[in-house]
């Protein structure tokens, strides 16, 4: 049996699989798929590194505001600038 992350796939799932791709997929609704954007322009990525002690840092603040890193780091920037 085939499997995909150790879960088996059967055969029938396979096969739909297949003739759904072979249908062909719907742009517009693939395109509205996912996180929805933050603004009307696409957005850029930025990389930054961090000293662990500055991830630290970062992390318990996001934490403690209930915020994920890249909104604490958002957040912090709009506040700077």
């Amino acid at each position: 049996m085939k499997t995909i992350n150790g879960k088996p796939i059967s055969e029938e799932q396979i096969d739909a699989w297949v003739a759904e791709a072979e249908e062909g997929y719907d742009v517009e609704k693939l395109r509205k798929r996912g996180r929805k954007p933050r603004d009307e322009e696409a957005a850029q990525v930025v990389s930054i590194r961090l000293s662990p002690s500055e991830a630290f840092h970062l992390d318990q603040y996001a934490a403690s505001h209930g915020l994920s890193r890249s909104q604490a780091i958002r957040k912090a920037l709009k506040n700077a600038i």
